[in-house]
């Protein structure tokens, strides 16, 4: 091993970010459903394109984490990155403004790419990372969720593309973008060395029982899907991610309520607006970073114990919060860098349990809860929404926070008991 020469493994941290920006592209489709509009397309239609995109990037994510050991981590990225450039290419240059041409183009061949690419920057950084796996799976996917920033300023204010060009030409640009960053990306997607280890560092050798699982082999999917230890994780993962993805839903229709019925002055629709466009925006990238350093210094389980608590707690504050103009932007700001976290601990906490070795395909299978909760949880917010503003009932518009507040809780709780599993 001292006579082999290993790649500066920062190289990897770097080409991991270059490609999660890339991939989040996804969360930038907001910033294209006023052209759709205006072209025609019912909200139902655009809803249903970026709905294809989410579900179509779970299901490929559990099938590239199985590709992954017969591919490889490097051959696997760039064909995610073919595959989501050419999705917006085509899309844009054949029929950007037909439903079905979009939703094959965009929403079915972007979300595939993103699903094929999207785990391995996160499989390789923790094999070069095994000291600071929570940091580099922070750094991982905070790309990520800085990407959506970038292609939506990058489509309005900074870069006025939609303004100077059309629609068409925009995303022919950006899938030009995606393909080429994903490319340099996966130049540094390699496993290191069996047997790497970062200089005067040595694995943790026994879970304490509180702060640290730590994993006592490594586990195939099949293997790890048998254990209690994944349904507890997988139940945790839905309880945080459905509850930020519900407030997302809810963050420019419920505070504009309690703000009303507070008296407000202001200027309410922008209040809503910078709560969520600001605040929630900013730290949920940050809240990647922060609870992925976190986790490096305290260990994952504890971190998810400490993370999904508060955002139980603040679940229940949040219909008070949500009245007051400062008050909702601190619950915003919150909210969002706890929803952020998950996307660092889920990882972390997914290797520390069932070792790094399948980590590909392991979290694939982990990963599928986040789309359950983003089904389940805003279709819960958006039916009590719906219902209490007919019979405008407070009680009844507050009840999805109190809801997701209480499935928050119970999670923490659960995740507190779990311990390292061992193989038959």
């Amino acid at each position: 091993m001292s006579e082999q020469k290993v790649m500066n493994r920062w190289l990897v941290a770097l080409g991991a970010m270059l490609i999660q920006l890339a991939l989040g592209a996804i969360y930038a489709w907001s910033v294209f459903t006023p052209r759709l509009g205006a072209a025609g397309w019912t909200k139902t239609q655009t809803q249903v394109i970026f709905a294809a995109g989410l579900a179509t990037f779970a299901i490929i994510m559990v099938l590239a984490g199985r590709m992954m050991p017969k591919f490889g981590p490097r051959k696997l990225a760039m064909a995610g990155g073919v595959t989501l450039g050419i999705g917006y290419l085509l899309g844009g240059l054949i029929a950007p403004t037909n439903f079905y041409a979009v939703l094959l183009f965009v929403g079915i061949i972007g979300g595939a790419g993103i699903g094929l690419a999207y785990v391995v920057p996160i499989a390789v950084g923790m094999r070069w990372f095994p000291d600071k796996k929570g940091m580099i799976s922070g750094l991982a996917v905070a790309g990520f969720g800085f990407g959506a920033t970038l292609w939506v300023k990058l489509a309005g204010s900074w870069g006025h593309l939609l303004a100077k060009t059309s629609l068409g030409t925009t995303w022919a640009i950006y899938g030009g973008a995606f393909l080429v960053m994903v490319l340099i990306g996966g130049v540094f997607m390699v496993f290191p060395p069996e047997g790497y280890k970062p200089k005067g560092w040595e694995p943790p050798k026994a879970d304490d029982g509180s702060k640290k699982v730590v994993a006592t082999a490594d586990f195939t999917s099949s293997e790890m899907l048998k254990t209690p230890q994944f349904w507890m994780i997988w139940f945790t993962f839905l309880a945080g991610a459905g509850a930020g993805l519900m407030c997302i839903g809810l963050m420019k229709i419920f505070p504009p309520i309690a703000l009303a019925l507070k008296g407000n002055k202001g200027n309410i629709s922008a209040i809503a607006g910078t709560a969520m466009g600001v605040f929630f925006a900013l730290f949920n990238g940050l809240g990647r970073i922060g609870w992925g350093l976190i986790a490096d210094r305290i260990g994952p389980k504890l971190s998810l114990v400490i993370m999904t608590g508060i955002q139980g707690g603040m679940l229940f504050l949040f219909p008070i919060m949500a009245g007051g103009e400062y008050t909702l932007y601190a619950a915003a700001l919150l909210v969002g860098f706890n929803f952020g976290g998950n996307f660092a601990l889920f990882p972390t906490i997914t290797a520390g349990t069932f070792g790094t070795k399948n980590i590909g395909q392991n979290y694939g299978w982990v990963f599928l809860a986040y789309g359950v909760g983003g089904i389940l949880f805003p279709i819960i917010g958006g039916k009590f929404i719906d219902m209490g503003l007919k019979s405008m009932n407070m009680t009844t518009l507050k009840l999805p926070f109190y809801i997701a507040g209480a499935t928050c809780i119970a999670a923490a709780a659960i995740i507190a008991m779990m311990k390292a599993p061992k193989k038959a």
